[in-house]
């Protein structure tokens, strides 16, 4: 929301002779706050509102002189004071609202905004600041009839319309939104528009409709965000080549768009170009080691990959040296020292690999795939008892597992519990047979990082 301009200056009439003087230096100030120069603009109305504490002109310039310096705080001493002086003013009611939403006092703000929708219900302003102060504060529902309205009195506003056909997305009226990006498509083509009809024809199930808007947003604007939508509506849908082709001019225009590295690696990955999958994920490391996503693709990777094991570990050794009470991070950095060189390393150092699992399994103990993992390294030792009760907690954090029943089936026969192995064999089957586990879990993956990259903070705008 931008700090309107004052609104409805008027000079004080002059009804002595000193106050001819005072009039041209309210006049003189008006000037310097329109040339921009606040700070000589702030002098001279302190001086002036000191002699006329109840002009409510004097306090509402002073109140938009400081706010046009960011001095928020000091803005809304004068800004509330012009409002109490003329309480049916809406400018003097949106002045106040915009520094208090400044300030972070949004059910303030909103409640001034209010009070000008109320004192002029058919003015565009009012309505759209009303509109967009619920944008601001997740209250989206109560947006629209505000947007609406102020659409209906100025259906040129093209900054409104497309708020309200976000806010549309957002509340599920896919149809209504729909319609009015093709109205505003007519009046202004624009990318971020294409992008947003792109989101309306995803969530409708128009999945080649929304690759279009996708792309065509991202060739009128080659933007970082528009070039991650693109292909990631491909990845998504496992248009798998294109999807590729998408991230590589991505990473090349954004070399430092960790998303971007992810994507690549992803798409790589889900079209079996694991090498180069891994790569990508590595490059996606380095540039945000912190980040969390990069890893679990990485580790993903890497076990159908184990030809890069010493950079793999080294990444992994590093996400866990700075988060050290992050289970996943401990259980990431296990697997990598377990996973590529189990078989041709003898020197292996398996109690350095239990003490993780189970440090990673006491941080976070819902974590299904470390107790896995934990069940696996007893198994390969002999060591069927202790690896028992851990496949038993996998499989009660996610029943869905099929390796586990397998794994858990295998611990059985070994003690001779062949009853409750043939029981396990008998569930892993059915899981086999109900779905393509890997391929689901794959695709599940993939959405949850789409949505979660385009939700993400630094991801906006």
């Amino acid at each position: 929301m931008l700090l309107p301009l004052l609104a409805g200056i008027s000079i004080p009439l002059a009804a002595r002779g000193q106050q001819r003087d005072w009039n041209r230096d309210f006049k003189q100030a008006v000037g310097l706050y329109e040339s921009g120069k606040y700070p000589d603009a702030a002098a001279q109305l302190e001086k002036l509102v000191r002699e006329a504490p109840e002009s409510f002109e004097v306090q509402e310039l002073l109140g938009l002189v400081y706010a046009a310096q960011s001095q928020d705080a000091r803005a809304t001493q004068h800004l509330q004071k012009a409002v109490s002086l003329q309480p049916g003013s809406a400018p003097a009611r949106t002045n106040l609202a915009t520094n208090l939403a400044r300030l972070g006092k949004n059910e303030l703000a909103t409640e001034q905004f209010r009070k000008a929708v109320e004192l002029e219900p058919r003015s565009f302003e009012t309505n759209h600041n009303l509109g967009e102060a619920f944008v601001h504060s997740g209250k989206v529902a109560e947006a629209a009839p505000y947007l609406e309205k102020a659409q209906q009195l100025d259906p040129s506003s093209y900054d409104n319309g497309y708020d309200l056909s976000l806010t549309y997305v957002q509340i599920g009226r896919l149809a209504d939104a729909q319609r009015l990006i093709q109205e505003l498509l007519t009046q202004k083509n624009t990318a971020e528009l294409h992008n947003l009809l792109a989101e309306v024809e995803e969530r409708e199930g128009k999945f080649v409709d929304a690759a279009n808007e996708y792309e065509a947003a991202a060739h009128m604007d080659p933007s970082e965000s528009n070039m991650f939508d693109w292909g990631s509506e491909l990845l998504l849908h496992r248009t798998l080549d294109p999807a590729v082709e998408v991230f590589k001019q991505g990473v090349e225009r954004y070399p430092a768009s960790q998303r971007m590295a992810v994507g690549l690696g992803m798409s790589l990955y889900a079209r079996g170009n694991y090498d180069d999958a891994v790569k990508s994920l590595l490059r996606a490391a380095d540039l945000n080691p912190s980040e969390p996503n990069c890893y679990f693709f990485l580790s993903r990777a890497y076990d159908s990959s184990p030809n890069q094991a010493d950079e793999v570990i080294g990444r992994f050794r590093h996400f866990a040296e700075l988060q050290p009470k992050n289970g996943r991070a401990l259980y990431y950095y296990a697997i990598s020292l377990w996973k590529g060189k189990r078989a041709q390393d003898p020197d292996l150092d398996l109690k350095r690999i239990e003490s993780l699992l189970t440090q990673a399994v006491a941080l976070e103990p819902k974590l299904a795939e470390a107790h896995l993992q934990l069940g696996n390294l007893y198994s390969d030792q002999n060591k069927y008892a202790e690896a028992i009760p851990e496949y038993k907690r996998a499989i009660e954090l996610n029943s869905d597992v099929a390796d586990a029943y397998y794994r858990l089936g295998q611990a059985y026969v070994r003690t001779g519990d062949k009853a409750s192995a043939q029981e396990k064999f008998e569930v892993y089957q059915k899981l086999r047979e109900q779905h393509l586990a890997d391929l689901e879990k794959q695709r599940a993956e993939i959405r949850q990082f789409v949505y979660a990259a385009k939700d993400s903070p630094s991801a906006k705008p």
